[in-house]
């Protein structure tokens, strides 16, 4: 008996099931990926920008990238670790493949140590929404796959094919295909698979409670803030007048606890600096809200269908308000540019971005439950609502 064909073997589908997974993940959520990016490209230039957005702006402004180049880099990568985990479950170009991976895994493994040196996100994202690891738990995770790699590039002839060269032309042309269009269609619509907390069937009414008997964690909120060229920062307790400008805010965990599913969602009034999340998210009947992590951003494209949708909304008692982390000036330009008339409510730009990945975005409740969400390209039409709202 060849151990060392059969330990080879167990390696390569080991590996491969870990490219697939993750290039997989990273297929059906690339606006997560996207996220993920700035965030690194925020770490990396702490010192010329207070946020992933800002910097993703600054290097706009000076022509380094375009509106397209992070989800053309997102989808990227997830085909690249897809195909390869293709390739290397069915033996496909062994030596080839197998290089490739340990480059790969030689680049991710100095990536993770460096991210659990100086942790300068919560996660690196290699799962997605889909499994959160710590970044210890990560740079071990790549550690083990890396010395599976060099087995593996070291003995690549011992792989054994799954399928005749004459005939992998099939499954690389429609993995290719099927991956391509995965991602492509999450860009233009919604993730297939949804693996945030905020999924259809999530209940604010209990999601966002802490049983009883466990430790509550404590978070603070800061808000940067901008007047007569200074910024400065505040809390919710010392949150200043509406001659301050809106620029950013930052929440931390500053004491541990249980974590329930849905744990960073608020809604505020800046004008009063009333908390309004209970009040609309756990309200009885239905709710519509819109959501815009970056209102200056935001599609303006489909702002009629959405005035057909709050207008249905008011004639029907339900509530309907926007949600976002823009600014006073970034709000006003909103309603110059769309008509709107609902209230515009403030919620961590963060938060937003996880809730829906689409600017703007439509969430739908019922007594807190959330039972419709959709793009700006495919918001759903008067008599959709109609039906849900008899069905429901």
């Amino acid at each position: 008996m060849n151990y060392r064909r059969i330990i080879v073997n167990i390696f390569r589908f080991a590996i491969a099931a870990v490219f697939l997974f993750s290039g997989f993940v990273k297929a059906i959520d690339p606006m997560g990926t996207v996220y993920k990016m700035q965030d690194y490209l925020a770490a990396l230039i702490p010192s010329t920008a207070n946020s992933a957005t800002s910097a993703t702006n600054m290097l706009m402004a000076g022509g380094m990238i375009t509106d397209f180049t992070y989800p053309v880099l997102a989808i990227s990568l997830s085909t690249i670790e897809f195909m390869l985990g293709v390739f290397m479950l069915f033996g496909i170009h062994r030596r080839f493949t197998t290089k490739m991976i340990l480059i790969f895994m030689i680049i991710f493994t100095i990536i993770t140590a460096w991210v659990w040196a100086a942790n300068p996100v919560k996660d690196c994202g290699c799962f997605g929404d889909a499994i959160v690891l710590t970044n210890a738990q990560t740079f071990i995770k790549n550690i083990v796959l890396l010395l599976m790699a060099v087995v593996v590039a070291r003995y690549h002839q011992d792989i054994i094919r799954l399928i005749t060269e004459r005939h992998q032309w099939v499954i690389v042309n429609l993995a290719l295909l099927c991956v391509i269009a995965i991602s492509g269609w999450a860009l233009y619509d919604l993730p297939l698979i949804d693996f945030r907390p905020y999924h259809v069937g999530a209940d604010f009414r209990t999601d966002m409670d802490i049983p009883e008997g466990e430790k509550q964690p404590q978070f603070e909120t800061t808000f940067i803030l901008e007047k007569d060229g200074k910024q400065q920062e505040f809390t919710i307790d010392n949150y200043p007048d509406s001659t301050w400008t809106f620029i950013d805010s930052k929440t931390i965990q500053t004491e541990e606890g249980y974590i329930p599913p849905i744990h960073d969602f608020t809604i505020e009034d800046t004008a009063t600096g009333n908390d309004l999340t209970d009040s609309i998210a756990k309200r009885d009947g239905y709710t519509m809200l819109l959501i815009s992590p970056n209102i200056r951003e935001a599609s303006d494209a489909n702002f009629g269908d959405i005035e057909a949708i709050y207008e249905h909304a008011i004639e029907n008692n339900y509530l309907f308000c926007m949600l976002t982390a823009g600014n006073e000036k970034a709000i006003t330009d909103w309603r110059h540019k769309t008509g709107a008339e609902y209230q515009i409510y403030f919620t961590d730009q963060t938060t937003l971005k996880t809730i829906i990945r689409s600017n703007p975005g439509l969430l739908m409740l019922k007594d807190g439950k959330i039972i419709g969400k959709w793009s700006h390209n495919r918001l759903p039409n008067i008599q959709k609502i109609k039906k849900i709202t008899k069905q429901k």
